[in-house]
């Protein structure tokens, strides 16, 4: 499993930079979501964008607003950021999303930096053994 998350994030922090590469930082985070997807679907890789992400609370599913901007392969979430720092916030809004879909793997990424290496964290929901 180790090997194919990996895979799967080099392969979005490619396509990330391809996309930075292209339209530099400034834009909307709106505008970055739209371009990363076109992109990583043209690699064939299968994207979810704005997908649900419902909390089970007490055996209730509840539809609490929240959206994961990209989800790719169904196994890696993608938090895309368009902002001048991240914050601790953002980290703890991709560990959450990480624990209420199951999934082990988050790139929080932001575009409005000068070098997009810069701008990608990766954050882990327990072992990814």
């Amino acid at each position: 499993m180790r090997e194919e998350l990996n895979g799967i994030t080099q392969r979005v922090i490619g396509a990330a930079i391809a996309v930075h590469r292209q339209l530099g930082p400034g834009l909307l985070e709106s505008t970055y979501e739209a371009c990363l997807e076109h992109e990583l679907i043209g690699q064939g890789l299968s994207v979810e964008r704005q997908k649900v992400l419902p909390v089970v609370y007490k055996d209730v599913r509840l539809d609490c607003g929240y959206r994961i901007d990209l989800l790719v392969e169904g196994k890696v979430i993608l938090e895309l950021k368009a902002v001048d720092d991240l914050l601790p916030i953002h980290e703890a809004q991709v560990l959450s999303y990480l624990k209420l879909s199951g999934c082990r793997v988050g790139l929080l990424i932001n575009f409005n930096v000068r070098l997009l290496t810069r701008g990608v964290k990766r954050i882990i929901n327990g072992s990814l053994d």
